[in-house]
C-alpha cells in the first residue's frame, strides 16, 4: 500500500473515531438531561406541586406519558452553553401587512356567520359581561380561526418541557403548576388539554394562569371547557375583557382625519386629552359621523400605528383593553376594525403608505442612539411602538427634518450615524 493511500486511511479512520464519540457523547449528554428531568418531576416539582394542593393522584395522572419535547423552540438544555440570542435580522413588517384583504375578507365574512350561529348564546354573554358580541367573536377568528386552528400539543408536556429548560423556566413552571390545579378541578383530560407550542390553551388561547382567572362555565354543564364548547371559549374571552375594564359605554376608537397643526407626537396611552379637545383642535371622524356627545368629556388618545404615513386613530380605554389580551397595537387594531366591519362599518378610509424596507436590527440600532441622548424609546428591541414613534418625531423635529413619527432606512441610518 502506497505511503499516501496508508495516510489518507489512518486519516479517515481518526475522523470516524472522532465523529463516533461525539456521537456517544452528545447522545449520553441527551440521556443525562432526561434523567435530570425526570428527576426534577419527581423530586422538586413535585414538592411544589403539593404546596399547590395538587392530589399525588393527579400529578401521576398528569405525567404519565410526558416526555421532554426536543422540538420546541427557544430551549435552553441545562449544562449546556447558553445560545447566543440571535442577530435581529428579519425585514421590518409594515404595518399594512397586518390587514390584507385576504385575511380581514375571511374573518369578516366568517364572523358574520359565527355571529348568526350562536346568537343566543351571545344575547347573553353580551348581556352578562357588556362587552360587544361583534369583538369576541373577532378575537376567537383571530386566535384560533374560530376554533379551526390545529392545537397539535400536549399543554403539560410542552409547560414542563419549558420549564424545565426553556429560556423563561419561572415564567412556564408557573403556568405548569396552573394547568395541574386545572386537572385537580377536573375540568378537561392530560390528554385534551391541549395547546399551543408555548402553552396556550383551546379557542381562546389562554395561558393557565388565566384560565383559572377568566375562564367560565357559560354552557351550564359543570365544567370549563374552553376545548370543546363554543359557549364556555366565547364567554371565557368576554369575561377577560369585562374583567380588564372594559367600557359598554364607548367604542374602541375611529378612525380619523388628523390636522396638521396636532403633532404626531402627541401620540400614546401617557397623552390623554378630552375628546371635545381633539375636537376643538380640528379633528374629525372620517366617516363623516361627529363624536358622540356622551364621548365629549371622556378622555382619549391619538393612535398612529405607522405615523402619518397610513390611517390614524382616537381610540378609548377599550382599545388598551384590547391590548391585554394580545399586547401588540395591530393586534388590537385588527379586532376592533374586524369587529366595525362584521357591522357594516367601512375599510379604512386613508391607505397604509407603501414603506422602504429595513431591518429590526437597524431599528434597535437607532432606539439604541436614541436612548443615549435621553429618548424613552420603550426598550432597544427594534420594534416600533408609540414609545419610539414619539422619540423619531421628536428627532426629526430637533434636527429639521419633515415630523412623520415613522422612520425610513435613511432616517434610521441617520439617528445611528
Amino acid at each position: 500500500m502506497k505511503t499516501r493511500t496508508i495516510t489518507r486511511f489512518i486519516l479517515c479512520l481518526l475522523v470516524s473515531l472522532v465523529t463516533q464519540n461525539a456521537t456517544a457523547v452528545a447522545r449520553s449528554s441527551k440521556a443525562q438531561i432526561e434523567h435530570a428531568f425526570t428527576d426534577w418531576i419527581k423530586g422538586p416539582l413535585w414538592q411544589k406541586a403539593r404546596s399547590k394542593n395538587i392530589s399525588r393522584a393527579t400529578y401521576q395522572y398528569a405525567f404519565k406519558h410526558v416526555k421532554l419535547n426536543w422540538s420546541l423552540p427557544d430551549l435552553r438544555p441545562p449544562g449546556h452553553a447558553p445560545r447566543r440570542k440571535p442577530p435581529v435580522q428579519s425585514e421590518f413588517r409594515a404595518p399594512g401587512g397586518y390587514f390584507k384583504a385576504r385575511s380581514l375578507n375571511y374573518n369578516i365574512a366568517e364572523g358574520r356567520k359565527q355571529l348568526v350561529k350562536w346568537q343566543h348564546s351571545l344575547d347573553k354573554i353580551e348581556q352578562r359581561y357588556g362587552v360587544p358580541r361583534e369583538v369576541i367573536i373577532a378575537i376567537w377568528g383571530k386566535e384560533t380561526a374560530f376554533g379551526r386552528a390545529r392545537l397539535p400539543y400536549r399543554a403539560i408536556e410542552v409547560l414542563a418541557t419549558q420549564a424545565f429548560m426553556g429560556r423563561r423556566k419561572a415564567l412556564f413552571e408557573k403556568e405548569l403548576l396552573a394547568a395541574l390545579t386545572i386537572l385537580q378541578q377536573k375540568h378537561i383530560t392530560a390528554r385534551t388539554m391541549k395547546s399551543a407550542w408555548a402553552g396556550a390553551l383551546g379557542h381562546p388561547q389562554f395561558m393557565p394562569t388565566a384560565f383559572l382567572k377568566y375562564a367560565v362555565d357559560f354552557d351550564g354543564d359543570g365544567s370549563i371547557n374552553i376545548w370543546s364548547s363554543v359557549p364556555d371559549a366565547l364567554a371565557s374571552i368576554a369575561n377577560f375583557l369585562n374583567q380588564n375594564g372594559w367600557n359598554p359605554a364607548r367604542r374602541w376608537g375611529f378612525e380619523v382625519q388628523l390636522p396638521a397643526n396636532i403633532s404626531c407626537t402627541l401620540e400614546g396611552p401617557d397623552q390623554r386629552i378630552k375628546t371635545l379637545a381633539w375636537q376643538q383642535q380640528g379633528m374629525r371622524r372620517t366617516d363623516g359621523h361627529p363624536f358622540a356627545h356622551a364621548d365629549m368629556s371622556k378622555d382619549s388618545f391619538l393612535f398612529l400605528p405607522a405615523g402619518r404615513f397610513g390611517p390614524r386613530f382616537l381610540v378609548s380605554e377599550n382599545f388598551y383593553v384590547l391590548k391585554t389580551y394580545n399586547e401588540s397595537d395591530v393586534y388590537a387594531l385588527f379586532v376592533g376594525h374586524v369587529a366595525d366591519r362584521m357591522k357594516a362599518g367601512s375599510k379604512f378610509k386613508r391607505d397604509w403608505t407603501r414603506l422602504s424596507s429595513f431591518s429590526r436590527a437597524q431599528v434597535e440600532a437607532a432606539q439604541l442612539k436614541l436612548e443615549k441622548i435621553g429618548a424613552d424609546v420603550g426598550g432597544a428591541d427594534g420594534l416600533i411602538g408609540y414609545k419610539t414613534r414619539i422619540s423619531i418625531g421628536n428627532w426629526q423635529s430637533i434636527n429639521g427634518h419633515e415630523v412623520t413619527c415613522f422612520p425610513n432606512k435613511a432616517i434610521l441610518e441617520k439617528i445611528s450615524n
